[in-house]
């Protein structure tokens, strides 16, 4: 394809492939595909959208169609791969447009040039990474950004490679590179915080912009570029400029207020602090024992002291947590039984753990997490009252990733983790919040029920732990039985969380003869006024007939009013979610009450069998007693059956009303 006359067909072609109009979208669409493999058309493409005077819609889709066809066409296996000629063409012509004045666009170029050197870099691009360091150097903003964002996705996209030899070669630019890129995050950093404290704030975004990047770029190199990090001393040096950076930034935070362009930045580098902290520590546990101390101290200090006070946010908070649960619960830092078969690092690592977590530290740690972080929040208890499904999908969805970036989740598997390393200093600070708490609780006091709440909710987690401490038995007898007969609006928060604490511990310290009692108790909460408490009472409910020591002779006078009462809330809940749980609770009450009555029906059919097999058996009685098993099993099949109709026509009735609330309309094109 010649490039002077096909410029202009390609570029008509690609106007007419950003039109709304499909008769003219759609062969514009034919002919490009067409011309994917024809030698000479991405040349073109890349001279239409370095064509800074041209429409940005036509330029965006040059480059989305080049960067397309270096997926596809690059490499030289791949079918019509591009020629050598063309492909040198290509990479000359990307590494000139650092100037490129729409962001989309500029960011889609750094992708599409990161692309390139996946394959080509370096030994088919050399000239590309000293290209970037010169063009990071120069005085224009605009160019050392665009070039800075480049420097970025190429950094990323190399550490990304996972081959022995690709990896050799990241190491090899890691160590030739690492003094110039930490100089440069140095002078954009000191940079940024002098123009803040001018109050020259479009500079100071511009500066920070840059020191996001460059920290970015060390964050890939520090991570991924080093065998043995901890031997360089230009990594441990940037480690360890991190924490004084950091509290810098968020002393700088105080004066920068939410409506200032710098917020939202700020923080983002705040963060990406912590996760070089964070990814480091995952990759390189060994390397990060010398961090180990001040990073406790770092986070500590910020999230249980006063320190914090004013300047951290809900995302750096999570981040610390999830700093100072890692170094606990990693096992690179766990000695073996045998100490002799641990070695010398892990024994340092766990001296230098024993030696920060001393008992008032970690009573401190426990109390604060307990009686600040577990507290229900005015937000959560607005969205109780507001949207009671939203509440539970929020407050409890705890499955997955959560802990990482939602603040409750996280705090609650911190506390296990630290909980269960540290139990028996643990345990009778616990269990003390405990016996403060005991007794009634006054309605008028909000932030006495909010504490209750959150010991509550300590005990459950730690279930397994006070397992040998907490006579549980009596505790639900005494204590907890009463509270859950407080039928007060204010004390729902305690009835939630005493349903919720007995499902916790049901499997784990409970008699099988206060099952009944039990029972008793969810009946009469499955009735409860609140939402909520209803919801959290058939989630306990399922715990209760999924556990080990279920029997059906217990639960078998409450099945049926339990049954209907587990319907009516399948009736009310509005979320799919919220229903779907429902649902998974009643196809677990009947799935074991099914099991648990097939076993004794086949025991009592065994033994009537058994009975025939005698030489003078009483037919009259055997006929008796089968006909009375028969009763009894069709009689509660039947009831089965009447409430799933029941159901099936309830949800048949419900689908109608929803078609007729939200008839299907027709797509608009």
């Amino acid at each position: 394809m010649d490039l002077n006359s096909a410029s202009a067909t390609v570029l008509q072609v690609l106007t007419q492939a950003t039109s709304q109009d499909t008769a003219v979208l759609k062969p514009a669409e034919e002919q490009l595909k067409q011309w994917e493999t024809q030698p000479g058309f991405y040349s073109v493409l890349l001279n239409i959208f370095t064509n800074h005077t041209l429409d940005v819609n036509v330029r965006w889709l040059a480059l989305l169609y080049l960067k397309n066809g270096i997926d596809r066409y690059w490499r030289r296996v791949a079918p019509h791969a591009l020629s050598e000629e063309e492909k040198t063409t290509l990479r000359a012509g990307l590494i000139t447009n650092f100037n490129e004045p729409v962001n989309q666009i500029a960011t889609q170029i750094s992708v599409l040039i990161a692309k390139v050197a996946r394959v080509d870099c370096p030994r088919q691009w050399p000239e590309l990474i000293p290209t970037l360091l010169e063009s990071v150097k120069v005085q224009d903003d605009l160019q050392q950004h665009r070039a800075l964002l480049t420097f970025y996705h190429v950094t990323k996209t190399l550490a990304s490679k996972r081959l022995a030899a690709d990896r050799k070669l990241f190491y090899d630019l890691a160590s030739g590179i690492y003094s110039f890129v930490c100089s440069l995050w140095n002078h954009h950093t000191d940079t940024f915080l002098q123009q803040v404290c001018r109050g020259d704030e479009a500079a100071a975004s511009n500066s920070l912009e840059r020191t996001l990047l460059s920290l970015k770029v060390l964050r890939k190199l520090t991570v991924h570029g080093f065998v043995e990090p901890h031997g360089s001393v230009e990594v441990m040096g940037f480690l360890h400029a991190v924490f004084e950076r950091l509290k810098q930034f968020l002393e700088c935070s105080r004066s920068i207020r939410a409506e200032n362009v710098c917020r939202d930045r700020l923080e983002k580098t705040i963060i990406l602090f912590t996760k070089v902290l964070l990814d480091f520590l995952d990759q390189h546990p060994f390397s990060f024992i010398p961090l180990i101390q001040r990073s406790l101290e770092f986070a500590v200090s910020y999230v249980f002291t006063e320190a914090g006070e004013g300047i951290v946010f809900e995302r750096f908070i999570v981040q610390c947590l999830n700093l100072i649960k890692m170094i606990v619960k990693n096992d690179a830092y766990k000695p073996s039984k045998n100490i002799e078969d641990s070695s010398p690092e892990t024994l340092e690592a766990h001296k230098i753990k024993t030696a920060f977590f001393t008992y008032p530290t970690l009573m401190e740690i426990c109390r604060r997490l307990v009686t600040h972080y577990f507290l229900l929040t005015k937000e959560e208890l607005t969205m109780w009252e507001e949207d009671p499904e939203g509440f539970i999908i929020a407050v409890e969805e705890t499955g997955g990733d959560s802990w990482k970036y939602s603040l409750r989740p996280c705090t609650e598997v911190l506390f296990i983790y630290i909980f269960h390393e540290y139990n028996q200093t643990l345990t009778p600070v616990l269990l003390e919040m405990v016996r403060s708490l005991q007794g009634s609780t006054n309605l008028e006091d909000t932030s006495a029920i909010l504490i209750k709440d959150a010991v509550y909710n300590a005990v459950g987690l730690a279930a397994y732990e006070l397992s040998d401490s907490v006579d549980f038995d009596q505790w639900f007898k005494s204590q907890l039985l009463a509270e859950l007969q407080v039928s007060h609006d204010r004390y729902k928060p305690i009835r939630r969380r005493v349903i919720w604490l007995i499902g916790q511990w049901i499997s784990v310290k409970f008699q099988s003869d206060l099952r009944p009692m039990l029972y008793e108790a969810i009946r009469n909460l499955l009735q409860d006024q609140d939402l909520v408490v209803r919801i959290e009472t058939a989630t306990t409910l399922k715990l209760t007939v999924d556990d080990f020591e279920f029997t059906t002779d217990q639960f078998l006078p409450y099945l049926e009013s339990m049954f209907t009462l587990l319907f009516e809330l399948l009736q009310e809940v509005t979320q799919c979610d919220t229903k779907m749980h429902v649902l998974h609770v009643l196809s677990c009450v009947i799935e074991r009450v099914n099991m648990q009555e097939s076993i004794r029906w086949l025991e009592d059919e065994k033994a009537l069998l058994e009975m025939t097999e005698e030489v003078d058996y009483d037919v009259d009685t055997s006929a008796t007693q089968l006909e009375a098993i028969l009763e009894q099993r069709i009689d509660i099949l039947t009831k089965f059956r009447d409430k799933v109709k029941s159901f099936r026509a309830a949800l048949q009735e419900e689908e109608q009303a929803s078609k007729q609330i939200n008839p299907k309309r027709p797509r608009a094109l």
